[in-house]
């Protein structure tokens, strides 16, 4: 009987993580569509049509969430409300970027969510398990020429500054190939979303540092609030276990 009760265990675990790893490969496409419905071009010339977009968003994060294990659920969750703080803070108050309309678009939160989970998924995988010294050594060169390229030929100072904190935070975190993973999907949406006209960085970030729309320097926000949502999911792990019921015999 443990035997059954093992194997159906394991196997719906199994079809859960590849369920998991198709909502992140198929996270690329899903961007594109989602932005492109919310694009500039597509309310100038059919209608608005953000609340699709809000929808997809939200319709999108409920599967990946749902195949998900407990700890990817109080990560993504997290992320949603850490994000969404973030949003007031980088976009409102220090207006670094801008959205085509001047309210936060509700799909800008879950959509966090799901670059971050799908980035997560993409770093545990059993190939980047396998590869992870390999994926550092490139990961680290691409990245630095990267840097170094927008900052020299596009005059992105904005990258070199926070690409030089993002290196920083990473040897701090032990040079996790999760943080590398993440930010592949940041840069994809950000070239999606500013290509779309969904939103657009200032030219000049808190009217000194010069920026390219978008900079790529943007990778260390994510990175650094990777750090503090894996804090509070910790905390929470650690209260819930804390509180649990202790069954006397």
């Amino acid at each position: 009987m443990n035997a059954i009760i093992n194997a159906i265990f394991f196997s719906d675990r199994n079809q859960n993580t590849q369920k998991q790893l198709f909502f992140a490969l198929c996270f690329p496409f899903f961007t594109l569509l989602a932005l492109g419905i919310d694009s500039v071009y597509f309310a100038t010339t059919y209608f608005d049509a953000r609340q699709i977009t809000n929808i997809l968003a939200i319709v999108y994060f409920s599967f990946f969430f749902w195949f998900s294990d407990a700890y990817l659920r109080k990560l993504m969750v997290t992320m949603v409300l850490l994000s969404y703080i973030g949003e007031l803070i980088f976009c409102t108050l220090l207006g670094m970027y801008n959205y085509r309309t001047t309210v936060i678009p509700l799909y800008v939160p879950f959509g966090h969510a799901i670059v971050y989970a799908s980035g997560y998924v993409l770093a545990h995988t059993e190939w980047a398990v396998r590869n992870d010294k390999l994926l550092r050594k490139y990961f680290a060169i691409g990245f630095l020429l990267l840097f170094l390229s927008v900052g020299i030929f596009l005059n992105d100072v904005f990258s070199l500054i926070f690409g030089v904190c993002f290196f920083l935070l990473l040897k701090r975190k032990k040079w996790q190939n999760l943080y590398y993973f993440i930010a592949l999907c940041v840069i994809f949406i950000e070239l999606a979303g500013t290509y779309f006209q969904c939103w657009k960085w200032i030219p000049k970030t808190f009217g000194l540092i010069p920026a390219v729309n978008p900079p790529m320097g943007a990778v260390f926000f994510y990175a650094g609030g990777d750090v503090l949502l894996v804090k509070i999911v910790e905390i929470w792990k650690n209260k819930t276990t804390s509180i649990s019921p202790v069954i006397e015999e």
